[in-house]
């Protein structure tokens, strides 16, 4: 499986050793950045980039999920989720990391570097990435109505108040 993988500076540290045990694995990773500490610097395009990288990769039909960084994860989910066929999930325990991929195929998980040491975060994402969803119809519709409502601004037979 290929892994996209961003951060910020908070969470440099964790994707470094989270890298290299995904490879331990024989996952393919992909490191959008950064590179280097910088107390200062801006999440959004690393975390977009890697975001940008799994939603090509699903198009390619390349098996591919990301896995996003930051103090508190919460930045960095909200910036995967402004790419086009991402549902990334904010994962704080084991059931969360379960239910986002079985429920609602989430193909980007988000962790706070600063809320988990690194062995827990290493263990959520082991088990988002081994959890299948589960393609029950109500999550696929539901998932269908997201990804209507993202290219349309509007779910067919549903109220949705403009904006």
């Amino acid at each position: 499986m290929r892994i996209h993988v961003a951060t910020d500076h908070a969470g440099l540290e964790f994707s470094q050793q989270l890298q290299q045990h995904l490879r331990d694995q024989g996952h393919e990773v992909i490191d959008h950045g950064p590179d280097h500490y910088d107390a200062l610097d801006d999440y959004p395009s690393f975390c977009i980039n890697a975001a940008q990288g799994v939603a090509r990769d699903e198009r390619a039909g390349v098996p591919a999920l990301g896995v996003v960084f930051g103090g508190s994860g919460n930045g960095e989910q909200m910036a995967a989720n402004k790419v086009a066929g991402i549902r990334a999930a904010l994962v704080w325990n084991d059931e969360i990391a379960e239910l986002a991929r079985e429920h609602n195929n989430a193909n980007v998980i988000s962790i706070g570097a600063r809320q988990h040491p690194v062995e827990d975060a290493i263990r959520f994402i082991d088990r988002f990435i081994a959890t299948p969803f589960t393609g029950d119809e109500r999550h696929v519709r539901r998932i269908a109505q997201l990804g209507e409502y993202e290219q349309t601004g509007a779910i067919a037979g549903k109220q949705v108040d403009a904006p």
